[in-house]
């Protein structure tokens, strides 16, 4: 749902500002007359480059971590329990927060209040800390009578999934250090050690065997081209940045990590967890399908599974159930597909979604831990073949200078 800035005379006769999500400006307009307010101004947008500017620079310096998000929203679920006010909660908000972002947003948050903005209003202005699903979520609570309730199910989704996000950088920071540590090694060889060896041999007139000649012309390319080597590599690197931000490009790239071996399979499995995980909270706080589908499109984190989304959207909107869609999608399991099925025909969804991230949590624990048990000897094999080469590059040359040696 778009956001549009506003100006409007209150009630003393001063003029107030603030934002506001609806369908378009006219909606805008009714709500601010409903709040008592005269419409002056509507502006589609954050309010100008000014403040764009000013926010992005904030969100750069001071971003909001996982725990602080979990933190806060813990506190806040226990304030609302105690029947605090909404601007009393925010104040103590403001107060308690040591992040310096997060102050300014609870700030920002209790003068939107103030000027009538429901709270998931003022949440949706803080995209950078809040998102789409937490504020939709809070927005579904908030008509369901049912915020204390929904926000125990915000705490447990961001938990989970900073869990799993966690456990597969765990996964990955070993092998990702051994594997800088070998690209650095391999190039220390070629610059500093190879021409070395490569002058000795040059002297006593040897035949030099192909792992030394491979050496020799890396090295060449390493220290008389390396302007072409790296222009082209940043060329290569630039280019697939700037398509990696096409949609085409972000769906290429996601698909392509999906079939990778080992790696692909526990990404898939991740996604899995988050779709059940997210669609049934939303399903029992109350969210309607294709309402769900679009936060799941924002959320779900792989563009290739979010193009599915939206084909499953389109066939949702012409009468199909769930199931039947997600059977002719791709990523989708045969169990995944069979338990919503059972799900929708028993009109236990939430349940049967449930039991499907709690399955594919379990299994996303297991591939983490193959991952690093194949990784381990994957990463030998690469230090063994860095190792050899050079070795052989160096010491076959060595060996004949001996042999040339002893004959003499």
């Amino acid at each position: 749902m778009p956001q549009f800035t506003y100006e409007a005379i209150n009630e003393a006769g001063n003029t107030v500002k603030g934002a506001l999500e609806a369908e378009s400006p006219e909606a805008v307009k009714n709500r601010l007359s409903a709040m008592g307010y005269i419409p002056v101004a509507v502006q589609r947008g954050s309010g100008g480059a000014e403040g764009g500017f000013i926010e992005g620079l904030e969100a750069a310096l001071s971003g909001v971590k996982a725990q602080e998000l979990i933190l806060f929203t813990k506190q806040f679920k226990t304030m609302l329990g105690a029947g605090l006010s909404m601007l009393e909660i925010l104040r103590v908000l403001e107060q308690q927060s040591e992040n310096p972002r997060l102050r300014k947003v609870c700030a920002r948050m209790s003068d939107d209040v103030k000027k009538g903005a429901s709270i998931s209003d003022a949440l949706a202005v803080h995209k950078r800390v809040f998102s789409e699903l937490y504020v939709s979520m809070v927005r579904a609570g908030e008509a369901a009578g049912a915020l204390p309730q929904v926000l125990d199910r915000l705490i447990y989704i961001i938990s989970h999934e900073h869990q799993v996000r966690s456990d597969i950088k765990s996964a990955l920071q070993y092998p990702i250090t051994v594997v800088i540590a070998l690209v650095g090694a391999f190039f220390f060889l070629l610059k500093f050690v190879v021409p070395v060896f490569a002058q000795i041999f040059a002297n006593a007139k040897v035949e030099l065997p192909w792992p030394t000649r491979v050496a020799l012309t890396l090295n060449l390319f390493v220290d008389k081209y390396w302007y072409v080597t790296f222009g082209g590599l940043a060329a290569v690197v630039a280019g697939l940045y700037f398509w990696f931000r096409t949609e085409q490009g972000k769906v290429a790239r996601d698909g392509f990590f999906l079939h990778l071996p080992v790696i692909g399979l526990l990404f898939r499995k991740a996604a899995m967890s988050r779709f059940a995980s997210i669609f049934s909270i939303l399903q029992a706080s109350g969210v309607p399908v294709l309402t769900t589908i679009d936060i799941l499109v924002g959320t779900i984190g792989n563009a290739a599974i979010a193009k599915e989304f939206r084909r499953i959207q389109d066939m949702i909107r012409t009468g199909q159930g769930l199931a039947g869609p997600l059977s002719r999608a791709r990523y989708f399991t045969p169990m995944v597909v069979t338990m919503v099925a059972v799900g929708e025909e028993s009109g236990n969804l939430d349940e049967m979604l449930a039991a499907i991230s709690e399955h594919y949590d379990a299994e996303v624990s297991y591939s983490v831990k193959r991952l690093s048990d194949a990784l381990g000897p994957i990463l030998i094999v690469g230090l063994a073949g860095v190792v050899g080469f050079f070795a052989l590059a160096i010491f076959l040359p060595m060996w004949d200078m001996s042999q040339v040696a002893f004959k003499r």
